[in-house]
């Protein structure tokens, strides 16, 4: 698994936006981007990956957020390696950390742009639901989530949580 970091923009622009005056974003503000084979195997070592990482940092992520955090994670990587593996062998994670949100997103080069089904009452459909679960905790959360075209024809699905809740 490949493993890279830097620093945030957001707190890249806190340090540009004072010149003169030390600011210190707090520690563990940065981006990082894991990327795996896209195979079944790859879901709870992402997922694992992310848990390990923002606890290594000291973000400050309560216990409940972080488990729909990483529930956001495996949804999300499960539907690029069960839809997009053909097109794309590799799958990647972003995750972004600044003062006040958290930031997961994940890649895969297949061009398909998933729609969150609608919910079914009478059960027709047994799959499915991954999108529309992430869509509804991402709300309650009081958070955003959305899906961005890759400059190489991809797609990042992405999910935006708050660290403190509304």
């Amino acid at each position: 698994m490949d493993v890279r970091g830097s620093v945030s923009p957001g707190a890249q622009a806190r340090l540009a936006a004072s010149p003169g005056i030390e600011t210190h974003p707090p520690p563990y503000e940065g981006s990082w981007r894991f990327s795996a084979v896209a195979e079944d195997a790859s879901v709870p070592r992402l997922r694992h990956a992310v848990r390990d990482l923002l606890r290594r940092q000291g973000a400050p992520i309560e216990r409940e957020l972080l488990q729909e955090l990483l529930l956001i994670l495996s949804e999300l990587v499960t539907n690029a390696v069960r839809h997009a593996a053909l097109l794309s062998p590799e799958v990647g994670v972003q995750v972004s950390l600044d003062a006040d949100w958290v930031r997961i997103g994940v890649e895969d080069n297949h061009p398909y742009r998933p729609k969150a089904l609608d919910a079914d009452p009478d059960q027709q459909h047994t799959g499915g639901r991954g999108l529309l679960l992430v869509k509804a905790m991402t709300a309650e959360a009081g958070g955003v989530c959305d899906i961005d075209q890759t400059l190489t024809g991809g797609k990042v699905i992405w999910a935006a949580l708050p660290l403190r809740r509304p």
